[in-house]
């Protein structure tokens, strides 16, 4: 929708009438975007801000204790702690705290709003919130206790924009689900030679991209010594056997702006219908497992070992989430990390049981 054809009393109303549903779910029921649906708030408690993307995560530095959001459709990222070191760059930034660590691409942050809501308890919640040009939210930021408001409110003054009218600049494009292409067999020689000669995982994205080759496609062809797949329930049971254990792990979530990774040990590991949570102090993550079609252990080789990780992908063959043992560059992997991941079930070991 356009800003002459939204009708934003509508969206209001249907906010005050519907207090407790997420944004998220009643912006789909509007058939909005998300951005849509937020920006439909201006000049009611939501301001619209300029993406100054290096002004934004410096200011960010003097806020204090924040909570950092990143989310896809079925994972959701949450880490409490401070945005410290900031890395610039205008195709790929980074943000390399010791809790909050993120890859962020600049180009794919479009609309951005500072956010005032007063929750049914009374209390004022501030936020800042980026979203794509499909309207697709790609990174919030969650004020806390601990935050130094007056430093919060001179960011968000420094970022407002001229235009502070309802509804987007630019018109949304609801983004398009690529069709995960056929399996290329002629293929499978050349990426098994590549990939035998990884020295870095990072090198991987550049391994498909020469050889043109969807993600999930290049496991599946790549031969059990680099990728297998793992049973229904591999994911949640190696989150509680982590958790057990007590072994560090990562956890990396994205979208197309953004990608958050939590590093170090998980307890608390909570399920609920379809959602497999992690409810620890400084890290919470939902995981939406019903959405999990496929998930595969994969081995990268590097100049200190080959490196294990579990990914898993929802029905369109799309990344929803990833998880590897802690490991400092320079030092191999961690043993019981990879005896974690090959001890999981694999699906002919489920269908012989």
């Amino acid at each position: 929708m356009t800003r002459e054809t939204t009708d934003y009393e509508h969206v209001r109303r249907m906010r005050a009438e519907n207090p407790k549903m997420r944004e998220r779910d009643l912006a789909r029921m509007l058939e909005l975007s998300e951005a849509e649906f937020v920006s439909a708030f201006c000049g009611l408690g939501v301001s619209r801000i300029e993406i100054r993307f290096d002004e934004i995560f410096k200011g960010l530095a003097g806020v204090g204790e924040v909570m950092a959001l990143t989310r896809n459709e079925s994972a959701v990222h949450e880490k409490i702690g401070v945005y410290d070191r900031f890395v610039p760059g205008k195709r790929a930034a980074m943000m390399l705290g010791a809790d909050i660590d993120t890859r962020m691409f600049p180009t794919a942050w479009v609309h951005g709003f500072a956010v005032a809501k007063t929750g049914e308890d009374g209390v004022e919640r501030h936020s800042l919130q980026f979203f794509d040009v499909h309207g697709d939210a790609v990174h919030k930021v969650h004020t806390r206790p601990g935050t130094d408001m007056a430093a919060w409110n001179a960011l968000v003054e420094s970022l407002l924009a001229d235009d502070q009218e309802p509804g987007l600049l630019t018109e949304v494009t609801p983004a398009e689900i690529s069709a995960r292409p056929a399996l290329e067999r002629d293929k499978e020689d050349a990426l098994r030679e590549r990939w035998q000669a990884l020295t870095d995982t990072h090198q991987f994205h550049g391994m498909l991209r020469d050889l043109d080759l969807h993600r999930l496609n290049a496991l599946n062809l790549a031969g059990d010594d680099y990728a297998w797949p793992l049973a229904e329930g591999a994911v949640p049971a190696m989150m509680q056997a982590a958790a057990d254990s007590g072994q560090p792990i990562m956890c990396f979530v994205g979208n197309r702006g953004c990608i958050q990774i939590h590093s170090g040990p998980i307890a608390k590991i909570a399920p609920m219908g379809p959602w497999i949570n992690v409810m620890d102090p400084g890290f919470h993550l939902h995981l939406r497992t019903d959405h999990i079609a496929e998930a595969w252990a994969v081995r990268k080789p590097t100049s200190d070992g080959h490196v294990t990780s579990i990914e898993a992908y929802d029905a369109d063959g799309t990344l929803i989430i990833q998880f590897f043992g802690v490991r400092k560059e320079g030092k191999v992997e961690r043993s019981d990390w990879r005896e974690l991941v090959e001890g999981l079930a694999r699906p002919e070991t489920v269908a012989a049981e």
